[in-house]
């Protein structure tokens, strides 16, 4: 390749792959290839996703580098979500040096590339979920981010935000590289996937009534000719994987997902449309509370002792008073709600006032709040139970724990958690995991024995005491 500038001519040695080139043609990037200009991207977000192996990461890179070169004083951010993955052997930061050393210069304190132009690739990291807001005050033409369903969805959308132009004549947008399987699954195969066939630009509605262009190229191993002949044994290895991550990583098939923690999760069984909920129905709150995000969901129990998730609040940045007021706005004055369970952390007091979080909810005008049982792997494996399904007695496949439809990020959260890598019988806290730790606490403060078992129990006693006999006060007899 050879691009030109006002200032020189540049040359980099790059090997490029069909697959790669059509994924720069869809980032407007192409021209040092095909000759003539850049062109508009085709789509506000493109997912470059599939099989590993088939040049993603490189092609990722290659988009940032002839971007800077292309578009003067431009501003571009390469995401990882660990830095080592960055620095690493095979890492961006290293093939960076490979392609660029002798023509850009390196900024190793700030990780960046000063272009001739007067661009700026950066590398950035955002290990932690609250680490996007390093970037507040950054604004990206171009955003990259290489596998991306390490990342959360609230990260991703973040840094969406920070993806706008900052020079006239440049188009924003934003590319993504990944393999199907880990945190981010369910929402690339959501956004990127579902919506339609490959490399046809959908519009998506990412936000309630915000929508996007995307456009999704799937990458093969079979795309990347050079790997299969300098590693011939790379194939074979993939295939020897068990069968989900074989397909995963060496089909790029996204209808599979390995490392899921709830593999009982199905939305045909679980997620449910509204009906109204009889009134006798026991009715609870669970509430996990965060200023990151307030997640407050409402159970009905029916006579079997099956329940309903019927309402959700999931809201970001609510101090504990308007947390309280959302829930209490939100609860209408008919509903009975025998009690609130809530994180257990609320009960600790605060250094500063001597006040704990439950008290605040209390004075707030939350009432009958008791704390959660946070014992983790115990609720993880009785939520298991709640989503296992069964027959009922109509030949009907349920289960114990159903979700209505309109608990949009429940039913986006729940079956995205992945096993902890050092205790696979616990969740990753790597996942967006408010949600499901609200339903955690809802399950375990439920009676261990369903109201048609607590009534035969009931009765079994009454029964019991009638046959029992009565022994005379004056005799003893």
């Amino acid at each position: 390749m050879v691009a030109r500038n006002r200032k020189a001519d540049i040359t980099i040695e790059w090997a490029k792959q069909p697959r790669q080139m059509t994924f720069l043609r869809a980032c407007g990037l192409s021209h040092p290839w095909d000759g003539g200009g850049p062109t508009e991207p085709r789509a506000d977000v493109i997912l470059y996703g599939g099989a590993a192996g088939g040049g993603k990461s490189d092609a990722l890179l290659m988009a940032g580098i002839v971007a800077g070169l292309t578009y003067p004083g431009i501003s571009i951010g390469y995401f990882r979500r660990e830095f080592p993955m960055l620095e690493g052997p095979g890492g961006a930061i290293m093939r960076s040096h490979e392609l660029m050393s002798g023509w850009a210069k390196w900024h190793g304190g700030q990780r960046r590339w000063t272009f001739p132009t007067g661009s700026i690739l950066q590398f950035c990291h955002c290990k932690a979920e609250e680490d996007v807001y390093n970037y507040q005050s950054q604004q990206f033409d171009i955003v990259l981010i290489d596998e991306a369903t390490q990342f959360l969805r609230s990260q991703y959308r973040y840094l969406r935000t920070r993806n706008r132009a900052t020079k006239p004549g440049v188009t924003p947008f934003m590319a993504l590289a990944s393999n199907p399987g880990n945190v981010g699954h369910l929402w690339a195969q959501a956004e990127f996937i579902d919506p339609g066939p490959p490399e046809v630009v959908h519009e998506v509605e990412v936000e309630p009534g915000v929508y996007e262009r995307h456009l999704f190229i799937p990458a093969r191993l079979s795309d990347n000719i050079i790997l299969e002949q300098r590693d011939p044994g790379y194939r074979a290895r993939l295939e020897a994987q068990p069968e989900i991550v074989r397909r995963q990583l060496l089909e790029g098939d996204w209808s599979v997902f390995a490392g899921q923690y709830f593999t009982e999760w199905r939305p045909d069984i679980h997620v449910v449309e509204p009906f109204e909920i009889p009134h006798w129905w026991r009715r609870f709150r669970s509430l996990d509370y965060g200023l990151d995000c307030t997640a407050c969901y409402w159970w009905a129990v029916d006579q079997s002792g099956r329940c309903y998730i019927y309402r959700e609040l999931y809201q970001p940045d609510l101090i504990l008073s308007e947390a309280a007021k959302r829930i209490r706005e939100l609860t209408p004055a008919h509903e009975h709600i025998d009690y609130t369970v809530a994180s257990p952390d609320l009960w600790n007091r605060r250094q500063d006032t001597g006040v704990a979080g439950y008290e605040l909810l209390v004075q707030a005008g939350l009432t009958g709040i008791i704390r959660a049982d946070d014992r983790r792997v115990p609720g993880w494996r009785l939520m298991r139970e709640y989503l296992k399904p069964y027959t009922d007695e109509q030949g009907v496949e349920v289960a114990r724990l159903a979700v209505f439809n309109t608990c949009h990020n429940l039913i986006r959260t729940l079956p995205a958690l992945i096993h902890d890598t050092h205790n696979p019988e616990d969740v990753s806290d790597a996942c967006e995991d408010h949600g499901p730790e609200s339903v955690r606490y809802g399950i375990m403060s439920r009676p261990p024995l369903t109201v048609e078992e607590e009534e035969r129990e009931r009765r079994r006693k009454w029964k019991k005491e009638r046959t029992k006999p009565v022994i005379s006060e004056i005799t003893g007899y």
